[in-house]
This record gives C-alpha cells, sequence and structure tokens, in this order.
C-alpha cells in the first residue's frame, strides 16, 4: 500500500514511522460522547468510572484515542466497564438502554450519529474542559456544534455542544513519485477544499495537525501551488514534460554549436540565389566583348531572360539590396550589349 487515509492521534508503534510521510490533513473528525437517555452524566471523562461504556472496536482509532483519554484523566483502563463494542452494535445497545455511554467519531452526516441524535432514546454529551484537551494534545481541536444545527425544526442538538474533533490525514510511502504525489494534492484541494460543517472554504487541505513528517513536495505545493507545468498543461503531458528535462539539458548543450553555425548557413543560402546568376552575367559579357562573332542578339535575349528570372527570386528584406544591385549589373551588361550591336551596323 502507497497510500492510506489516518486518523489523527492513533499511534504507531516503533519503527513503523519509517518511511511513511503525510501530505496533509483533510477534515475534522468530532468524538462524540452519547449516554443512555435518563442518565445523568457530568461531560467529564472521570465520571464514567463505574458505568458500561463502549471504547470503540479493537484497533480501531477510536479505541486507542479515547483510551489515551481516559489515562491522562487518571481512569484505569483495566476497568470491567470498558467495552470494545462496534459502533453498530454499542448504538442499538445504547437505545435499548442496556450500555450507559459510548464514544463514536464520525462526522455529524455519519448514520449512527444521526440515527441517535434523531432518536430520543440516547443523548450527546457536552466536553466541558475540551478546550483544555485541544490546548494539551495538538492534535485535537474544540468544536461548536450550535443548537438546532442538525435539524432546526426538532432542534437537534438543544443546546450549543462542545466537541473534540481529530483530523483524517492522507499518509503515503517516502518512495512514492513526485509526479503521484503532486497529482494527490490537487484532487486533495478540489475535493476538501470546499468546506464543511466545521471546515471554512480553503481552510483544508492543511500541513496542519499531521502525526508524521510532511512530504517535501506537498510542503512545496502548499507554498507555491501545482508545479508550473500542471498549471497549463494536462498531467500525462506535465509529467512527460518533466521526465523529459533530464534528457533536454543535455540536448541542448550538442545543440549550442549548431544554433552557431545556423545563422552563417542561412545567409549563405539566401546569398547563393543570388550570386549564382553572376557567373552566366560574366559569361555573357566576357563573350560580348571579346567574341567578334557573338550573336549580339542572342545575348540581349539572354539578359532578358535572365532578368525576369531575377525579378521572380523570393528573398527576405534583408537581402533585397544585393538582389538590385544583381539587377543593376544586368542592366549595365544589356546596355553594353546594345552599344556593341548599334556600333557593328
Amino acid at each position: 500500500m502507497d497510500v492510506a487515509f489516518l486518523q489523527g492521534g492513533v499511534g504507531i508503534q516503533g519503527g513503523e514511522t519509517a518511511g511513511l510521510e503525510g501530505l496533509g490533513s483533510l477534515y475534522f473528525e468530532p468524538l462524540w460522547l452519547f449516554r443512555r437517555d435518563g442518565l445523568e452524566l457530568p461531560g467529564r471523562l472521570p465520571a464514567l468510572h463505574g458505568l458500561e461504556v463502549s471504547l470503540g472496536p479493537d484497533g480501531s482509532g477510536t479505541q486507542a484515542l479515547v483510551r489515551r483519554l481516559l489515562q491522562d484523566n487518571g481512569f484505569p483502563l483495566d476497568a470491567p466497564g470498558l467495552l470494545a463494542l462496534s459502533s453498530t452494535e454499542a448504538a442499538k445497545r445504547l437505545e435499548a438502554g442496556t450500555l450507559d455511554a459510548a464514544f463514536f467519531v464520525s462526522s455529524p452526516q455519519g448514520v449512527i450519529v444521526r440515527n441517535l441524535l434523531h432518536s430520543g432514546k440516547a443523548e450527546p454529551v457536552n466536553f466541558e474542559r475540551a478546550e483544555a484537551y485541544a490546548r494539551r494534545y495538538s492534535f485535537l481541536t474544540s468544536l461548536l456544534l450550535p443548537e438546532g444545527s442538525e435539524d432546526l425544526a426538532s432542534n437537534l442538538p438543544d443546546r450549543d455542544l462542545h466537541l473534540l474533533a481529530v483530523t483524517a490525514s492522507l499518509v503515503n510511502r517516502e518512495e512514492l513519485h513526485p509526479a503521484v504525489i503532486g497529482l494527490l494534492m490537487q484532487v486533495l484541494e478540489e475535493v476538501h477544499g470546499k468546506g464543511g460543517w466545521f471546515e471554512e472554504p480553503g481552510e483544508f487541505p492543511t500541513p496542519d495537525y499531521l502525526s508524521f513528517p510532511l512530504s517535501p513536495q506537498a510542503a512545496r505545493y502548499y507554498k507555491n501551488g501545482p508545479p508550473f507545468l500542471q498549471r497549463y498543461l494536462p498531467f500525462w503531458a506535465a509529467s512527460f514534460l518533466d521526465r523529459m528535462k533530464i534528457m533536454i539539458l543535455p540536448l541542448l548543450g550538442l545543440m549550442l554549436p549548431m544554433f552557431k553555425i545556423v545563422p552563417p548557413l542561412y545567409r549563405w543560402r539566401m546569398r547563393s540565389r543570388i550570386y549564382r546568376w553572376y557567373e552566366q552575367l560574366e559569361a555573357v559579357d566576357t563573350r560580348a566583348a571579346n567574341d567578334p562573332e557573338a550573336d549580339l542578339p542572342k545575348l540581349l535575349k539572354q539578359l532578358d531572360a535572365m532578368e525576369q528570372e531575377v525579378r521572380d527570386i523570393k528573398v527576405p528584406l534583408s537581402f533585397s539590396d544585393q538582389l538590385y544591385h544583381l539587377r543593376l549589373h544586368i542592366d549595365f551588361v544589356s546596355r553594353r550589349v546594345k552599344q556593341l550591336m548599334a556600333a557593328s551596323r
């Protein structure tokens, strides 16, 4: 397994934390204490002494959290009334009146919590010292559930409730590919950034409340946002270009000399379109001047054809002066041929 959701405050023993990193906390998970109807129960944990209380099933994050809180309150963890019941079984026994109290970790919209609030057979307990717990434990937060916030018509709950809450966090193995971490961070922001019952919009995901070292890639995301390429390109394209950068740098080193060669090659190519006509022009000029038997009218037609072809040459503006020089030279030779023709009559 490369990625997992974990409840805040759950201790992992020994070296099991090695190689694990946190991507962030995602949302609050309130800790609820419900009592059966008719039982007077103060909002302090020592008051549970002598009662039958469900701490949550063995191995669950709920039980681990509650046992820690009870122990810090001097509560004997070997007391006979402490039971390890599933959430469903504990809720049924509360409604049946065969269980005094039970702990649950759930959002207010959780099925079991909502059913208990509406059942009339169990009552949520107000944590009187919620703020003290939050100050003592960095992974706990004190929350307020206002009166009537679950159901205004039925006024549930019937008073303001102070609750304790842990956070759900996402943890990954440190060898997880950075590109996958970047994609996960974007999904977490999209899904959990909208807020909820206790969360303000934009409050989550957050690097706070983590029980694990923050992933370096996640830390960069919280500081700078998504990687530059992923802001404008699909994930597959951004990931491909990110991998290609290892090859692009050596290629750039090889291509730099080519960049120096290209401009001279370009200039030579443009000039060659013009200069290749000078060989023909020189041949016409030499024959007209030195060959008494030269067919001057034919040479003149050859010059006219050359002029027409030169007019059709396409070169950039930076080379147009050289093209006009060629046309001037063609005109100069044409006038000499005409003078020779006039002199020979």
